[in-house]
């Protein structure tokens, strides 16, 4: 049986391995991985150039996936993602020919720049790991993961997501542009591997993330802590700037990448400072906000990051 130190040593593997390629962003590959040891999918939405394809693809051989990319158009079809069924003439019958989706970890790069009617042929895959083609349900790989970039400075050309999109995704984060000294180090190790692409070795496979997953299960949370999570939650719908607050779905995801936060930090129990951790990446992207805030410049992030100094939460103590 998987115990909380094994599960750390290698996931702390992993993240040295990305590492030796992702410069500087520790923070953002630490979420990224526990959402997927959580068993969610991830947005990342900032401007291009950031390195955000890079991330997925260096966590994808790290933990031994296979990754499939798909760049976004406003052309783009719902069977371009899903598949469609083919005729084969030697047979004298349709066959179906398996889209990207069938993939450990898919990367829909720029997801805002292709319809909705496309962008919704991700949720049936997202939610219940399968897709259906004219009438017959297909399983994806497990584990499987989609991780998708948005681009948040154009708007020409582009479908934002949609709420209910959106609230498939356990976690939204950024990356941010490098200080100078850490994309200095990013030419370096440019320069020093002599190609474009960077290949890394697998840390782990498909099969043991899986029992790594299965393993979280164990995490111990104490009833103060998951009831902060309810909390943080609650007080996003009675924000005076937000619209819609963030569903129960979005106090799961908090308790959920908690738990795998707790085990990176090797630990067999879920501290309030593991909710704080990951709140803003788990609720802002849930919220809805009134018209006329954006006026104001109010933020869901901004909401979020108040509600952390307003919410009473419990105790730091370990569970008994």
């Amino acid at each position: 049986m998987l115990t909380t130190t094994d599960i750390r040593a290698e996931a702390t593997a992993v993240l040295a391995s990305v590492g030796e390629v992702v410069v500087g962003r520790d923070r953002t590959l630490r979420l990224a991985l526990a959402a997927v040891l959580a068993g969610g999918h991830v947005l990342i939405e900032d401007v291009p150039g950031l390195g955000k394809t890079l991330m997925a693809r260096s966590l994808a051989q790290t933990l031994g996936l296979e990754f499939r990319r798909i760049q976004c158009t406003p052309d783009l079809q719902p069977a371009d993602i899903t598949g469609s069924f083919v005729y084969d003439p030697t047979e004298r019958d349709f066959s179906f020919r398996e889209g990207p989706v069938f993939a450990g970890l898919l990367l829909a790069d720029e997801i805002n720049r292709t319809p909705p009617k496309t962008q919704a042929a991700l949720l049936e895959a997202m939610q219940e790991r399968q897709v259906t083609v004219e009438g017959r349900t297909f399983p994806l790989p497990r584990p499987f993961h989609v991780l998708a970039t948005s681009n948040p400075i154009e708007y020409e050309g582009t479908y934002p997501l949609p709420e209910a999109q959106l609230d498939r995704f356990l976690l939204r984060l950024d990356v941010g542009y490098p200080p100078p000294e850490e994309e200095a180090e990013v030419l370096r190790r440019r320069i020093a591997r002599r190609q474009e692409t960077a290949e890394l070795s697998a840390v782990i496979d498909a099969t043991r993330l899986a029992d790594l997953q299965a393993a979280l299960e164990r995490v111990e949370v104490d009833d103060d802590v998951l009831r902060y999570c309810v909390d943080l939650a609650g007080a996003t719908r009675a924000h005076r700037a937000v619209e819609v607050g963030a569903s129960p779905r979005g106090s799961q995801a908090l308790l959920l990448v908690a738990r795998a936060l707790a085990v990176l930090d090797g630990r067999e129990f879920v501290l309030p400072e593991d909710v704080k951790d990951c709140a803003v990446a788990a609720l802002a992207h849930r919220l809805t906000m009134r018209a006329e805030t954006w006026s104001s410049g109010v933020t869901s992030t901004q909401v979020v990051t108040e509600l952390l100094d307003q919410v009473p939460g419990p105790a730091t103590t370990r569970p008994s």
